[in-house]
């Protein structure tokens, strides 16, 4: 059952977001890693290259918004992408195969989907959903090394996404939207881009794009 809703774009709402491509034959769901593979890296990362931390750099969320509601969340997607139609009903069309897994173990409290296969998942503690991410990368990582090296995630501070549209993630991570969730141990972005310490050893928030 599908719950058409309209969803109305406020100025307070003026977050960006990011795109990843549709897999819907893996498991663990689209990725940003899984959008750009194969990609060549890209000089910028659709922000200002102002780089470092615009927080208090122990929150590990630093300037991320914060949603609340799984209502307020698709209101801040849809002011970078398409999120007509949400709907928090597993047996619609518009969920993808496997996306169970991001269950308590990972926090996540409520799913949905809207618009052109972007998905939302809402989450009580931003630690915990970190540390799940980071470790299943890691045991990713045994059969595949490259394996997340352009990261996953769009993280709020309660809410993570993964959206199905490339031109998404350009938007996402413009100065006042969301970061990246990059765990990959090789990662480093060029100078001006930003790395900020996330909750999770080994883990961090970028706003750098591999277009």
């Amino acid at each position: 059952m599908r719950m058409q809703q309209l969803i109305t774009v406020t100025a307070a709402a003026l977050f960006d977001l990011t795109a990843v491509t549709a897999c819907r034959s893996d498991t663990a769901g689209s990725s940003v890693d899984g959008a750009l593979s194969g990609q060549i890296p890209a000089k910028n990362g659709g922000t200002d290259g102002s780089g470092g931390s615009d927080g208090d750099g122990k929150s590990g969320a630093p300037g991320l918004p914060k949603a609340g509601t799984m209502a307020k969340a698709a209101q801040i997607v849809s002011t970078y992408a398409d999120c007509s139609g949400l709907s928090t009903d597993p047996n619609d069309d518009d969920f993808f195969p496997g996306d169970e897994i991001y269950d308590q173990k990972w926090s996540v409290t409520e799913r949905g989907a809207c618009g052109k296969g972007t998905r939302i998942f809402m989450f009580k503690d931003l630690k915990t959903f970190q540390t799940a991410y980071k470790a299943q990368l890691d045991e990713d990582r045994k059969e595949s090394p490259n394996k997340g090296h352009r990261g996953k995630f769009l993280l709020g501070k309660d809410f993570a996404v993964l959206p199905d549209q490339k031109p998404v993630i350009r938007n996402a991570i413009k100065p006042g939207g969301l970061l990246i969730l990059n765990c990959h141990p090789d990662f480093n972005p060029p100078t001006g881009y930003r790395k900020d310490p996330a909750l999770v050893k080994g883990c961090v928030l970028t706003d750098y794009f591999e277009d």
